[in-house]
């Protein structure tokens, strides 16, 4: 990033969650916008209503956004921070079926260096990759030697050219996905990642690849958690209202590393994930719940 001391940390926290707060134009057909976001923020703002005792959030962003840090930390949110150039701004454009979005990036941040996060200490360290360059290969493969590693891999499939997004495979795959204990892909993203259409056979293909979970969301038609050699089918629950998806996969993986870091079962952690997600889906920004509504929600 900025040639900054690395983070120095004593503590092993339970949950580490890792990446950039992004500055974010969300675009409806009902309405405009902006706010910050990032699997980081998601995460973050989720972790606060669930309870942050065990919780690190490690982000980056530039200097003239660290009111969001602020916010963040006044909701208990313990936060260390690594100075970047830029904070990175996405727009993401929805039309009515909030499953499929359009996205643009009008700025990046620099990336998480191997130096900087060198003192992070976590039993989980779930890492929120927005663009493909956010964490070098170095950077996974060090994480992954002292944590059990959780990816979105979302992130590690775009490529931004002239502003757009658009959906890459990821050539390291084979060679990194072996570092990876849990990775989560939305239905697009599975397609990309393995060419294979039907979840089971994806998901499959992935473990075959050295995951030891996979976790597929798939929208209102649920997600799939494919772990210890079984399958796990996870229903969606139907939303009152369909407000915003934008953080919707961040939130299923609080909701599913929060659990799991307990000891529930993939089933119980994957529905309480899921029910995070409806609730989040009913209403703009991140998750603003509790863990009683979420608990109301399954029953």
């Amino acid at each position: 990033m900025t040639g900054e001391e690395p983070l120095k940390q004593t503590r092993v926290y339970d949950l580490c969650c890792m990446g950039h707060i992004t500055l974010d134009k969300i675009v409806t057909p009902r309405n405009t916008v902006d706010m910050p976001g990032g699997t980081s923020f998601y995460f973050a703002e989720a972790m606060a209503r669930l309870g942050t005792e065990g919780f690190l959030l490690v982000t980056a962003l530039g200097r003239n956004e660290m009111a969001v840090v602020e916010q963040l930390r006044r909701k208990g949110v313990e936060v260390e921070v690594l100075p970047s150039r830029h904070s990175i701004c996405f727009e993401n454009i929805y039309n009515e079926n909030q499953n499929e979005r359009r996205q643009r990036v009008t700025s990046k941040a620099d990336p998480f260096t191997v130096a900087e996060v060198a003192g992070v200490r976590a039993k989980v360290i779930h890492l929120g990759t927005l663009l493909a360059d956010d964490f070098p290969t170095d950077t996974i493969r060090s994480l992954a030697g002292r944590a059990r590693l959780s990816v979105d891999v979302q992130g590690l499939l775009r490529r931004v050219e002239n502003g757009q997004v658009l959906p890459v495979d990821w050539a390291e795959k084979r060679e990194l996905l072996p570092y990876i204990y849990t990775l989560k892909a939305n239905e697009d993203e599975m397609k990309v990642l393995t060419g294979l259409a039907e979840p089971h056979e994806a998901a499959l293909l992935i473990a075959r690849w050295g995951v030891k979970e996979v976790v597929l969301t798939m929208g209102d038609k649920g997600s799939l958690i494919y772990a210890d050699g079984s399958f796990h089918e996870i229903p969606a629950y139907p939303a009152r209202h369909v407000v915003d998806a934008t953080g919707c996969g961040d939130t299923y993986m609080v909701g599913y590393l929060y659990r799991r870091i307990r000891g529930a079962s993939y089933d119980e952690a994957g529905r309480f994930a899921a029910a995070m997600c409806t609730i989040k889906l009913q209403a703009h920004g991140p998750f603003s719940g509790t863990e009683e509504d979420v608990r109301c929600l399954m029953q």
